[in-house]
């Protein structure tokens, strides 16, 4: 039953023809040989696997060969590439080509032509992934589950939508001056006259502006610093901040906050949740796991849980993930939930594509911070990535992260347009705690107290705007960051 259904399947579809149009084709080819100025207008996109006759197809790309060479390209000169004996059906090439001369279309139509082309291809292109996605489901080989083909034909319908764009090229200098003023003005309005997305952290958005789209920003730390609650706190801001309204066209713009995406590749949603449960209810989270709770403390906890519901933060847990699986999945959650700012946490647990098994480390994370970058500009999102640091900032005696500590690759610092470091003085300052009662105790408590339940996010790289250093506060029993109270703002000592 199933061989007939497929036998079926595939005489239908050779019943029907793939779309394609000669005609547009023809002309645009003679559009081409007859002024090459033409091929300026339609190389940006337009491939030679874009046209459905293969003769078509070496035409353009001997035209584009010779064009791009700084030499004519015309009937006369492209004959030269084929053999003289040559035939396009039952036309000698030469005839072939002065015919296509004849039937050139104007300069002004060529673009229109282009994309009608390469619109055509991309429906050939669907229906060949449709073909293939049928095929293998019924062959149901061995070696690829369900879920390992529902991927790949996702990889190939996102690939395939990335070459289907038009976008690119050069733009005018006052296309990018409106976009600069629509920046400055949408600052201005917006709470806290930030130019990009409020991390919910006032001095950390006084001295970054704000989480800027398009940008790659890393946030790295040695273990127990508080990467990932840092991470969290911002992503639980950002979502909680979240206002949208709807446009004239039907689509949603964001206002404030935003929608984010959290890919916690190490820890499973449930502790990620657990963790802002905690942050945000201020019930330590292991409390909450050993069920060392009061009633009060539920009830608090059950409130926050009820908040937070709704908040526009979507968690995958996927462990292993290459860049290229990332990638895919953001795309999705873009187009069917919208997306404002990407997490991940975090970046060496990603993996490359994998192209080739001699690939040192240094190249994987080379390919995956260079993808993660592209990713940002592509969705036109801030991308948060985490970033573990090497043990050699526990060999120096101020153990404050430097550039130089980005662990495996100087494409991390290279590719990023910012880079940050959580540093707590308090972790490294209590492991050294001398004995009590002595004269070095009572030094090391004075240092305790002056370091206790504060962290720095030291800036050590910024494209658009200083470096430096923010304080904040930490509460390390739900591992929940603070904006630090200004000093004339405390409350008075009782001595």
């Amino acid at each position: 039953m199933a061989t007939s259904a497929l036998s079926l399947a595939n005489e239908t579809a050779a019943a029907r023809m793939a779309p394609h149009n000669v005609e547009i084709e023809r002309q645009l080819l003679g559009a081409i040989l007859v002024n090459n100025e033409t091929f300026y207008r339609v190389t940006d996109f337009l491939e030679p696997g874009h046209f459905f006759i293969e003769q078509h197809r070496s035409i353009y790309e001997k035209s584009a060969q010779l064009i791009r060479a700084g030499k004519i390209a015309s009937p006369i000169t492209v004959k030269t590439f084929f053999p003289a004996e040559a035939k396009i059906g039952e036309v000698p090439i030469t005839q072939y080509l002065l015919r296509l001369a004849a039937d050139a279309t104007t300069i002004i139509n060529a673009e229109d032509y282009g994309r009608t082309l390469m619109d055509l291809a991309l429906r050939r292109s669907l229906i060949s992934i449709g073909e293939d996605m049928v095929n293998v489901a019924y062959d149901s080989p061995i070696d690829q589950t369900p879920r390992h083909q529902i991927e790949e034909v996702e990889r190939r319908l996102f690939s395939l939508a990335e070459s289907g764009r038009f976008e690119g090229g050069f733009g005018s200098f006052s296309d990018a001056l409106t976009l600069a003023i629509d920046m400055a003005a949408a600052a201005y309005e917006r709470d806290g006259h930030l130019s990009g997305i409020s991390t919910g952290l006032v001095d950390m958005d006084r001295q970054m502006g704000g989480l800027q789209p398009s940008d790659l920003v890393i946030l790295a730390g040695r273990p127990a610093m508080g990467k990932t609650s840092l991470a969290t706190n911002i992503a639980f801001n950002i979502a909680k901040a979240y206002r949208a309204e709807d446009q004239p066209d039907g689509t949603t713009k964001t206002i404030d906050g935003g929608i984010v995406g959290f890919f916690s590749l190490e820890m499973s949603s449930e502790q990620l949740a657990t963790r802002i449960l905690a942050e945000q209810s201020g019930v330590s989270s292991s409390k909450i796991r050993r069920g060392d709770i009061d009633e009060e403390q539920f009830a608090r906890l059950a409130a926050t849980a009820q908040e937070m519901r709704t908040l526009p933060l979507f968690i995958d847990q996927s462990g292993g993930l290459t860049i290229g699986q990332l990638a895919a999945r953001a795309r999705r959650l873009k187009r069917q939930r919208g997306l404002d700012v990407l997490v991940i946490d975090y970046l060496q647990l990603l993996q490359g594509s994998g192209k080739r098994s001699s690939d040192s480390r240094v190249q994987e994370i080379t390919e995956i911070t260079t993808g993660l970058k592209a990713l940002a500009k592509e969705l036109n999102v801030p991308v948060l990535a985490l970033s573990q640091l090497s043990r050699q900032v526990e060999a120096r005696d101020d153990k404050r992260p430097q550039l130089a500590d980005l662990r495996e690759s100087g494409s991390i610092e290279q590719d990023a347009d910012m880079v940050m470091f959580v540093f707590r003085e308090e972790y490294y300052l209590k492991s050294r705690m001398p004995k009590e009662g002595t004269e070095e105790f009572f030094e090391w408590q004075a240092q305790m107290d002056q370091v206790s339940g504060r962290a720095e996010v030291i800036i050590g790289k910024q494209r658009h705007g200083p470096t430096g250093t923010v304080n904040l506060q930490f509460d390390a029993e739900v591992t929940r960051f603070s904006s630090l109270a200004p000093d004339d703002h405390l409350p008075e000592r009782l001595d």
